[in-house]
């Protein structure tokens, strides 16, 4: 064999390689969702998005919430049997309010127990989802965000406030459009809001969560902690399976030239010895 046909061999090897890798990972996830199963006796499903080299030319690909992922999820429901509880870990910065809505919805009309599992953050259309749990179970320093609808680039909320404050004379065609679009944005989700929430507190505790997280009391990307989130109302407690951490250890981010974090992956006590 000479060179140039060892050479064709290395280049077909490396470009399969990430595959290979790829369907690793995706084997082991699928072992430690099964454990999971067993252990909590319900069906795990895992929304998760992080930046994954996948293709052969390794470009990452960022991933946010679409009806792609309502479909697959919608799918996972309505394969459990109505007395089966629902296990959802999500880890995502939003998306499409029209997946995530779905998604909510078929959570709530699900008669079995439904638990979200946030052991990082789920931020917009992952706190929606999230409000459609009987139980949200977040790590101690894991955050949510609020559900108001953005315009584009612009918060509905904002573009609304142009409008009280400019002389209606002073506004152009265009604004006046987009305050109109802004305003029934605003009702549609606080209504979705308010009935995931239905059943689970009373009236004025639904009127008042679903005027914090959707009319734009906070900025878009405002991080609601767990006492902040529990202040509110919602049924948050802290007790993450161990097996979530896991799990979420099987979606790495891209993979960088120099780490920007690092330390030594073993648990650390004052009793403990650091690693020689």
């Amino acid at each position: 064999m000479d060179f140039f046909s060892l050479l064709w061999i290395f280049f077909i090897i490396s470009s399969l390689q990430p595959v290979f890798r790829q369907k690793m990972l995706e084997s082991a996830r699928l072992r430690l969702i099964a454990r999971l199963e067993r252990e909590r006796n319900s069906r795990v499903i895992s929304l998760i998005h992080r930046q994954e080299t996948m293709s052969l030319l390794g470009f990452p690909l960022v991933r946010y919430i679409d009806i792609d992922d309502s479909e697959a999820i919608l799918r996972a429901i309505k394969m459990t049997d109505a007395d089966v509880p629902i296990d959802l870990i999500v880890h995502t910065p939003g998306g499409l309010v029209l997946a995530a809505g779905q998604i909510a919805h078929a959570l709530k009309e699900h008669k079995a127990k439904v638990t979200v599992f946030v052991p990082h953050y789920a931020m917009s259309g992952g706190t929606l989802i999230a409000l459609a749990a009987d139980e949200i179970v977040m790590d101690p320093n894991a955050v949510l965000g609020p559900v108001d609808p953005q315009l584009g680039q612009q918060p509905a909320a904002s573009i609304l406030k142009v409008l009280a404050q400019k002389p209606i004379e002073e506004i152009d065609d265009n604004t006046l459009i987009m305050a109109d679009i802004a305003e029934k944005a605003i009702r549609q989700v606080k209504a979705t809001v308010s009935e995931l929430l239905r059943g689970k507190m009373n009236d004025e505790q639904v009127e008042r969560v679903a005027t914090t997280l959707a009319t734009g009391v906070f900025t878009h990307d405002y991080p609601i902690t767990v006492r902040e989130a529990r202040e509110i109302g919602l049924p948050v407690n802290t007790e993450m399976p161990r097996l979530v951490y896991q799990i979420m250890a099987l979606y790495p981010q891209t993979a960088q030239r120099r780490p920007s974090v690092e330390f030594i992956p073993v648990p650390r006590s004052r009793q403990s010895e650091p690693p020689m």
